[in-house]
């Protein structure tokens, strides 16, 4: 059957939708936080060190937040096997990880920021505005990383209201905190661009204590034997590092990839590397929901897995595949016929917008093929097969994307559109190694 099966759909939705309105303020955030540093004094500075900033500390948060992932592999397994005592002892020694490694980078991070900043930054001023933010950014790692803990946990046990809800709150009042903070309202003083880190790690505080304050109530404390005991594990301390670990550094490779992508396309010419960046923030509109369905997809993957139903974990992966098949399959309708459209929420800048069409067009047809590798490659690793994903996106990416995507844009002359075309190659390429192993190898 090519379409979904409906007795699935309630299910798999029920997980995902929440889910991707948790996912999506986060992007919302993203656009006012840019917005808000764009209109203080000599822009050209301190929106260049809101990108390094907001660009080195995702790379941190990006590395160290798979623990999300072991945490609701893990979770998942022991839902779907009903042990729900195992599953306090998971969240426990998760957030024991995470707070000690963040207050590790923390430490770290916060004597060496600026000069870390100014390693990126041609101008000493936009290092030190840089600089700035990544300190007062890395002071919330440690409340981060529990919060990573608290978001596996609640995926696994299938509950991603708890998620929706918490990143609404979050990150409405970073957007209050970002305000008052940069502009120096409520005779604060006016912070600029650090405001912004600030103001993120004010609301790292309050996500971490909302986590907390939920898992004490009647619904989670008693069930899952939540703070019964402090105690260490190296049994789920080393299933945490084997499934989280591989994580970490594909998004290390996708990060190293696109901004590898990104450096080529500036080779083609200026305006097309600004076209190139509106490309990939308009992406996000089809990224965001399939990471969506790819947690879904690991919950209910996960459970069968831990109640051995390999058959059912199966099903249930396929079919939430084929919903978020149909999202971008919709959505690629408005990427190659009107694409205008959705360049025009990034930029108003003509010239800029009629570079990318071509090259939107062809980022359009590749995210098609995007749902499938996510929500089977979350499947993946919810069977324990991280490294298998890993290497997978090494290939796929380090490989093929990047060399492709310079041959054809810079060494053949194709301009943005040869550029470009390595996406549908790489996606199509990933996609495929994982589908392969999902329906053909050994889980």
């Amino acid at each position: 059957m090519i379409l979904p099966d409906k007795k699935y759909i309630r299910n798999i939705t029920k997980i995902a939708l929440p889910a991707i309105a948790g996912l999506s303020t986060q992007m919302v955030l993203s656009l006012v936080d840019a917005a808000m540093v764009g209109r203080l004094d000599h822009p050209e500075y301190t929106l260049a060190a809101m990108g390094i900033g907001v660009l080195a500390t995702w790379a941190i948060v990006s590395f160290f937040s798979s623990l999300a992932t072991g945490t609701h592999v893990l979770t998942a397994n022991a839902f779907g096997e009903k042990k729900f005592h195992h599953i306090g002892e998971i969240l426990q020694n998760s957030i024991y990880i995470g707070f000690i490694i963040g207050l590790l980078v923390t430490c770290f991070g916060v004597v060496g920021s600026e000069q870390f900043a100014q390693l990126f930054a041609k101008d000493p001023n936009v290092g030190k505005l840089a600089g700035e933010f990544i300190f007062f950014r890395l002071l919330g790692l440690p409340l981060f990383l529990i919060t990573v803990s608290y978001r596996g946990f609640y995926f696994g046990i299938g509950n991603t209201k708890i998620f929706m809800i918490s990143g609404i709150l979050t990150n409405l009042l970073n957007i209050v905190f970002n305000y008052i903070l940069i502009y120096g309202e409520f005779g604060l003083p006016k912070m600029g661009v650090a405001g912004a880190g600030l103001g993120s790690t004010l609301a790292t505080l309050f996500d971490a204590s909302f986590y907390f304050i939920i898992s004490l109530t009647s619904a989670y404390r008693p069930k899952y034997e939540l703070y019964k005991k402090i105690n260490f594990s190296k049994q789920i301390i080393r299933s945490l590092y084997k499934i989280s670990l591989p994580v970490s550094f594909q998004n290390v490779f996708i990060l190293i990839g696109f901004l590898s992508f990104i450096s080529i396309t500036g080779l083609v010419g200026l305006r097309e590397q600004a076209a190139s960046q509106a490309i990939v923030s308009v992406l996000f509109i089809s990224f965001l929901p399939c990471f969506g369905f790819g947690i879904a997809a690991q919950t209910l993957a996960g459970n069968n897995f831990g109640a051995n139903n390999f058959t059912l974990a199966k099903k249930y992966s396929i079919e939430t595949a084929k919903i978020a098949t149909l999202y971008t399959l919709s959505l690629a309708f408005i990427f190659v016929f009107v694409p205008q459209y959705l360049l025009n929420l990034i930029t108003n800048e003509q010239p800029i917008i009629q570079t990318a069409v071509p090259a939107m067009r062809v980022a359009g047809v590749a995210q098609i093929f995007y749902a499938v590798g996510i929500v089977l490659a979350n499947s993946l690793q919810a069977a324990g097969k991280s490294m298998f994903v890993m290497m997978s996106e090494i290939i796929a990416n380090l490989l093929i994307f990047v060399p492709v995507a310079y041959l054809l844009g810079v060494h053949f002359g194709f301009g943005i559109v040869g550029a470009w075309l390595g996406l549908p190659i790489y996606i199509i390429t990933y996609a495929s190694i994982i589908f392969i192993k999902f329906k053909f190898g050994k889980l």
